[in-house]
């Protein structure tokens, strides 16, 4: 009857429709957060095929063999790398797109270039002086914080709450303390914070003074 055939070509047919879709759905992201966003799921799968230790020798942050051993990929893979696969890692990835996306749609492609490269450069001193290897969240997080300064008193919903847009990077921040248990995952949160505030003291308020 060809039933077989009409059902293999059917499923043929979804699935290039499911593919066109994914790839039409990745085009339409702004260029630089698409290339940001391809960055970190390509370090993602270059510290899968490694693993831990092999990864983290070869992208972690590491200023002695940056300066001397000219391994200058090192800042830009410790601004991608966000850990193996897991849900904490999708969510940062959904962040990275989101917050992302709002910055390079509010300020332009070449002001988030900027942006971007102010956190990298300030992050790698901060995150070698502090020992964080990575520091892919704390860009989330820098990114968060000015768009949460730019319009700090709308309400937005944060889990079942509805807060001023200025708490959500806090929101975060202890979000990730409790879940880890730990004082110490707040510090990725802070350098963002900082980070991030630099960038917008200098773009927003040094300008208006």
């Amino acid at each position: 009857t060809g039933k077989k055939k009409v059902q293999a070509a059917a499923q043929e047919a979804e699935k290039k429709s499911a593919v066109s879709d994914t790839l039409t759905k990745y085009k339409a992201i702004l260029p630089l957060t698409r290339i940001y966003i391809t960055m970190v799921g390509a370090v993602t799968l270059v510290g899968l095929l490694l693993g831990d230790e092999l990864s983290q020798g070869l992208l972690a942050l590491d200023p002695i063999r940056t300066m001397y051993g000219l391994e200058l990929w090192r800042p830009f893979t410790a601004a991608c790398f966000l850990g193996p696969p897991s849900i904490g890692w999708l969510m940062s990835a959904y962040y990275l797109f989101e917050y992302g996306s709002s910055l390079e749609r509010a300020f332009g492609t070449a002001q988030h270039l900027l942006f971007l490269l102010i956190q990298i450069g300030f992050l790698s001193v901060c995150s070698a002086f502090f020992g964080q290897p990575f520091f892919a969240q704390s860009v989330i997080t820098s990114m968060l914080h000015v768009l949460s300064r730019s319009m700090p008193n709308q309400k937005v919903k944060w889990l079942i709450f509805t807060v001023p847009y200025w708490t959500l990077p806090y929101g975060l921040m202890a979000s990730d303390v409790l879940q880890a248990g730990n004082a110490g995952a707040a510090l990725p949160h802070v350098l963002g914070i900082l980070s991030g505030h630099v960038y917008y003291f200098h773009k927003n308020v040094w300008p208006k003074l």
